[in-house]
């Protein structure tokens, strides 16, 4: 089952809870009138010393009632406002780096339940160009990061490394947009390497998103390796109701819609919008340590994601 860590908050949250429910319904009334009783055959007050000799609290009860405030706003926060996420790999450089921490926002594409992940609440859905985390269709146990490319209806043709996009025509409409290529210009060579090839950097116009994506002018389209969808030619898709197509913006180095199909609705999570915190996670294989340890911090790159 896809999100372990939210069951385990979930049902900490519930249980701590109903501790904490319990203690205060049913045991601190028994404590209190135990203390009132005495109280009442010694005429004073007893000390805070005294109480907690005569009456104590249990520390199972004691703890749930420390811990559930917090775990239960962390629940709160996670499953409808915000998750922090690590970009794990360069499938989506030069955006987004591997060692980039960003927050999530979960609301964007409607309110879910924290164990079952069921829409409760529609808000919006996923737009041209927004960069989406959602669950690897193939492993909804993972959790993939892409940028939407394709809406619902759309036609989409990636061929010779151009993109191609025709929007889907709504209903009753006579005069829907032709396919069309999507802009890019060529920026810069040499910024960014995969291995020691250089990849070229590209400014795309994806609608109203203009973003960079990468090149590797080495690498051969791989066709032959996409889905194919029936009815449809091998690098063109068409697609379906309440699905997404996504890609990665390092276009060769990103296992995408290309090769595994669509995203649906029910797998999204939210929209990528803030890097809190960027590692540089280029240590040496010589160096005595461990290459998950950082080696600097990019505060350059911290803040909103285009």
């Amino acid at each position: 089952m896809a999100n372990y860590f939210s069951i385990i908050l979930t049902v900490v949250t519930v249980l701590s809870g109903l501790l904490w429910l319990y203690d205060a319904r049913v045991l601190k009334p028994k404590r209190k009138a135990v203390i009132a009783e005495v109280e009442t055959k010694t005429t004073k007050a007893l000390t805070e010393q005294q109480i907690d000799t005569l009456a104590p609290q249990p520390k199972l009860m004691e703890l749930s009632e420390s811990i559930f405030p917090v775990i239960a706003l962390v629940l709160v926060v996670r499953t409808l406002l915000y998750e922090p996420f690590q970009i794990p790999s360069g499938s989506m450089m030069p955006t987004l780096l591997k060692g980039d921490f960003i927050l999530v926002e979960k609301f964007s594409y409607g309110i879910k339940d924290p164990l079952f992940q069921k829409t409760l609440v529609d808000t919006s859905l996923p737009e041209r160009g927004d960069i989406a985390v959602f669950k690897y269709p193939e492993e909804p146990s993972i959790d993939y990061i892409k940028r939407v490319i394709g809406l619902p209806g759309d036609r989409i043709i990636y061929r010779n490394k151009s993109l191609y996009i025709q929007p889907a025509c709504a209903v009753g409409e006579k005069d829907c947009e032709e396919m069309k290529v999507v802009s890019t210009s060529l920026k810069e060579d040499g910024e960014y390497f995969s291995g020691s090839s250089p990849l070229r950097t590209y400014e795309e116009q994806l609608g109203d998103v203009s973003h960079e994506i990468l090149i590797d002018p080495r690498v051969a389209p791989r066709t032959m390796s996409y889905f194919n969808q029936p009815g449809t030619q091998k690098d063109e898709w068409v697609v379906p109701e309440g699905q997404y197509f996504a890609m990665g913006d390092n276009r060769d180095n990103s296992r995408d819609s290309r090769y595994w199909g669509f995203v649906d609705e029910e797998l999204l999570v939210g929209r990528a919008v803030f890097i809190w915190m960027s590692f540089e996670m280029d240590r040496s294989s010589d160096s005595w340590l461990p290459s998950w340890v950082p080696t600097g911090v990019r505060f350059e790159r911290l803040g909103s994601i285009e």
